[in-house]
């Protein structure tokens, strides 16, 4: 009886949480303000500037 009471609190509370996500007003949106800062690649280092236009 337990078990099943558990199985059911856990699995409603993820069904809630997932539901609320879905109706969320920020979902698929894109921020209009981007921080004006340097671009960054994928791995979140800076990306390298044109050749040449390092300190040598």
């Amino acid at each position: 009886m337990v078990d099943n009471f558990a199985l059911v609190l856990t699995h409603a509370l993820l069904a809630l949480a997932a539901w609320r996500l879905l109706l969320s007003d920020g979902l698929g949106h894109d921020p209009e303000d981007k921080p004006k800062g340097k671009a960054r690649g994928k791995s979140g280092s800076v990306k390298p500037g044109p050749e040449g236009s390092g300190d040598a």
